[in-house]
């Protein structure tokens, strides 16, 4: 297929090409927001190859939708599966939206572990995205110790069945892959490894939603850097990065963000 056609085609559709997403994580005061106008001035200069999205902590959402003005995209690191009601300290969809965010990161290993998060939760979470009008990035991944017990395609395809609700479509929703012994240490799969997982979760995507999953962008996410961002990227069915420590200073994120090929 003609590369110009089809890129033109993806955007009748309203698809992206290429995401790079950085997660703050639980970090970030007032005073972080210079490295967000320190990264719209940068992309003001030198225009992003791909969609380009920043999820800082809810606490600083709409601060920072003033200092982007809309030179890339905000998401949430989480929300609750209701609108509203007397759910003390959790945040919802809607609020979300309200404060200048588009996405919102569901299922995250770090919520899975910590909050006990099981697969129907993170699915009514990503449905509340939906209700909400936000771009759900549904997270999956195996620990070390499945990995080495050699269940990771198994616990993975286990995840994306009880995570992903049915309706979920490629311009509705984004999957990323974190291998959970992968985050935050150091530590990153094979190519190899990462091209067979996408392989297969393309695979499991396309099985239970049809042929219109073969445009839904997989990300890859566990301790993606500038240095091996570039063949990370680069590999088969990889449709962008979930980065997490790298994403918190500007010029690291642009390093990743330069990393992506034009199509």
């Amino acid at each position: 297929m003609d590369l110009a056609f089809a890129a033109e085609s993806r955007e009748l559709q309203g698809l992206i090409d290429m995401l790079i997403a950085g997660n703050w994580k639980m970090n970030g005061l007032a005073s972080s927001l210079g490295e967000l106008t320190a990264l719209k001035d940068a992309l003001a200069k030198a225009p992003a190859p791909c969609e380009v999205l920043v999820c800082p902590p809810a606490t600083l959402i709409a601060q920072a939708a003033w200092h982007v003005k809309g030179a890339f995209a905000l998401g949430g690191q989480d929300c609750h599966g209701q609108a509203k009601g007397a759910f003390t300290g959790d945040v919802s969809a809607e609020m979300l939206k309200d404060a200048g965010a588009s996405y919102v990161i569901v299922g995250h290993s770090e919520r899975r572990q910590y909050h006990g998060e099981r697969d129907g939760d993170v699915a009514a979470k990503a449905q509340a995205a939906w209700r909400a009008g936000l771009k759900p990035i549904i997270c999956i991944g195996e620990s070390l110790a499945e990995r080495e017990a050699g269940t990771a395609t198994h616990i993975c395809s286990g995840q994306l069945d009880g995570s992903v609700p049915d309706g979920a479509t490629a311009a509705n929703t984004i999957i990323a892959y974190e291998p959970v012994w992968a985050i935050g240490t150091g530590r990153t799969p094979t190519a190899a490894d990462i091209a067979a997982m996408h392989a297969h979760i393309r695979g499991c995507l396309v099985s239970r939603l049809g042929d219109g999953a073969r445009d839904m962008l997989i990300l890859y996410g566990g301790s993606v850097n500038p240095a091996n961002a570039a063949e990370i990227l680069s590999l088969p069915q990889v449709g962008g990065a979930l980065v997490g420590g790298a994403s918190l200073k500007a010029l690291d994120f642009l390093k990743i963000i330069e990393s992506v090929k034009r199509p």
